[in-house]
């Protein structure tokens, strides 16, 4: 419950909900119970033989007084009137009575359950937001840890999993019990003798529920994982149809599918199993209570026990009544089941809340205004966990001048390059701009100062105007026409369907390889950043498309700081500085033209096995 009482503070705050939710159910509930006593004067007065004892006893209305027996005797007295002048009219008044509780007993519950949905729907969409919003501020490292898919997951199917549990919640913390006092209360203004029998009897049911709900946990753990799973399976066979088809896979991973949804077919029916056992224990159970009841009450009345003093009436509304009491009884139990299989999803969902941000700013973190001189990387220490990728990296980026970073796969070129705009904390060393180091800045106002081209391109299913216009929904046509035009990209754009307005699909989908890096590069240049960064940007497309790439990007450097992580040592021979990196260290710096003099040199060799000059 403790998890669940932190989720409910998502609701916050909780007067305007919760409180009206509170009052409107214990009106509905005040109306429910007062419908069932009625059955009592009905029986009594309606279908009993007069002997003139209540011509006596109701001649004259009651004293006025502050009391049960003055609002049961004022009411008797009301009903007799009516009956000695026409029983009809007594016949009528009840109805009337039982019409008017039962309306108001379902439209305060109906009032009720409107701030139930609206609490539901407020809990629902905070959580879903707070857990988006940690993902968007959580370092690049943790999602190389979590599955897509899980992460998916957690988002989707459990936050539905708490909103149906939050229900419940809510019915067994403000709803179901003080409904159950209630029935009661009433119980024991009928008879105090049979109420404590009842008391006796429902703990042996309630033992066995207990035991059923409290397995329900394990099962629910399984299955959210197992949905996760799933996702991410979809995720990778969507992603991968190409490759999937072209190495005849499709067999494999149909049969990853089928095993994983097997598994999760499996879980939902063992927690399916011990979920609805529950709710039918408590049915037969309930009937057992209502079954000694009968007998024991049925005994007192055969037997005529003075000290009960129970009329056929009474008992028959005292049954009526303990019906009614199954019900929330029942409820309660669902809902405690629920709550046991909405744990695993409550816990999914907290682990992401509670993910430490490893990258933020400080308290006293100001803005970067202006950038005048140089980026310096000083004695430059990271790695992941207990690997070290980076060991003592030191050098200069002057502003305006392009150095390059090459070697071969895995050496840390790109970590190296995330570190500048503070994807990760560098774990020992510093990186300075003008002499300030970058974590004394705020990341949103550095971050706006740099752009990044990278060789996985990343475009979102939306407009090629809002791709290039990325984050700037007021951007005018004639920036974004100019951006595209300086990345080599205006002439494609214009032959699409809608121009600008072109929905490119999926992470791009529409678009040639190259498109899609020039519509990457037009987002940069829209931009208009002092500080560039391109990783791998022309590896993976072909001659003709590279040349109209690297024209466009020769654009976007010109008068920029640019860090480039290249492998086609051709795109990078006009750098001003080369940095080769090995086994995460430094092993060879300067010009090109210096470094191909040097005949055993990791650039010389990497020269020859390109054919560069």
């Amino acid at each position: 419950m403790k998890t669940y009482m932190r989720l409910l503070n998502y609701m916050r705050p909780f007067g305007r909900l919760l409180v009206p939710f509170f009052l409107l159910t214990l009106v509905s509930n005040l109306f429910n119970v007062f419908q069932f006593t009625l059955i009592i004067p009905l029986l009594n007065f309606l279908f009993s033989s007069d002997d003139g004892s209540h011509a006596d006893k109701y001649a004259h209305a009651p004293e006025f007084s502050l009391s049960k027996d003055y609002a049961i005797d004022y009411f008797n007295y009301s009903l007799y009137q009516l009956k000695s002048a026409n029983p009809l009219y007594a016949l009528y008044f009840i109805a009337i009575i039982i019409v008017l509780a039962v309306l108001c007993t379902n439209l305060f519950a109906y009032l009720a359950n409107r701030k139930m949905v609206k609490a539901r729907t407020l809990l629902v969409k905070n959580i879903r937001e707070a857990i988006y919003e940690k993902i968007n501020h959580l370092h690049i490292g943790y999602f190389t840890k979590e599955h897509k898919g899980d992460l998916i997951s957690r988002m989707n199917s459990d936050v539905y999993e708490i909103e149906a549990v939050a229900s419940s919640a809510i019915d067994v913390i403000f709803k179901q019990p003080y409904l159950i006092i209630a029935y009661f209360i009433a119980l024991f203004l009928i008879s105090v003798k049979l109420t404590l029998f009842t008391l006796i009897i429902i703990p042996i049911s309630a033992v066995g529920i207990a035991f059923v709900t409290k397995k329900l946990k394990k099962e629910a753990q399984e299955t959210q994982s197992s949905a996760g799973r799933m996702l991410t399976i979809i995720d990778e066979t969507l992603m991968g149809m190409r490759i999937i088809r072209s190495f005849n896979a499709t067999q494999f991973v149909l049969n990853r599918f089928r095993a994983e949804n097997d598994f999760y077919r499996r879980t939902v029916l063992k927690s399916f199993a011990k979920r609805e056992l529950a709710p039918a224990f408590s049915e037969v159970s309930g009937v057992f209570v209502v079954a000694s009841i009968l007998v024991y009450g049925g005994s007192m009345i055969i037997t005529k026990d003075p000290v009960s003093a129970l009329s056929p009436g009474a008992f028959i509304a005292f049954l009526a009544i303990f019906s009614q009491v199954i019900r929330p009884a029942k409820a309660m139990v669902v809902a405690f089941a629920n709550i046991q299989r909405g744990q695993a999803a409550s816990e999914r969902i907290l682990q992401v809340i509670d993910t430490p941000i490893e990258v933020e700013d400080r308290p006293d973190a100001k803005e970067l205004i202006s950038f005048r001189e140089q980026i310096e990387f000083k004695n430059i220490q990271f790695g992941y966990s207990e690997k070290t990728i980076l060991e003592d990296i030191s050098f200069v980026l002057p502003k305006g001048k392009t150095v390059a970073l090459i070697g071969p796969s895995g050496v840390g070129k790109s970590t190296l390059a995330d570190l500048l705009p503070r994807f990760y904390d560098v774990k020992n060393g510093s990186i300075n701009i003008d002499g300030v180091d970058i974590r004394e800045f705020k990341m949103e106002s550095l971050r706006s100062h740099m752009s990044f081209v990278t060789q996985d391109t990343m475009l979102f299913n939306d407009t090629i105007f809002n791709n290039i216009a990325l984050g700037k929904p007021n951007a005018s046509m004639e920036d974004v026409i100019h951006a595209a035009k300086v990345a080599n990209a205006h002439d494609f754009i214009v032959q699409t369907e809608n121009g600008y307005h072109t929905n490119i699909g999926d992470r791009g989908v529409r678009l040639s390889g190259g498109q899609r890096q020039r519509l990457s590069i037009a987002r940069a240049v829209f931009k208009n950043p002092e500080i560039l960064i391109l990783d791998e940007a022309t590896s993976a497309l072909d001659t003709e498309s590279e040349k109209l790439v690297q024209e466009a990007l020769s654009n976007l450097m010109k008068g920029r700081t640019t860090l480039v992580i290249a492998h086609r040592l051709s795109t990078i021979q006009d750098a001003d500085e080369i940095i080769v990196l090995q086994d995460g260290r430094i092993v060879e710096r300067g010009k090109h033209i210096d470094l191909i003099e040097k005949e055993a040199g990791i650039y010389k060799k990497l020269t020859i096995l390109q054919k560069v000059g």
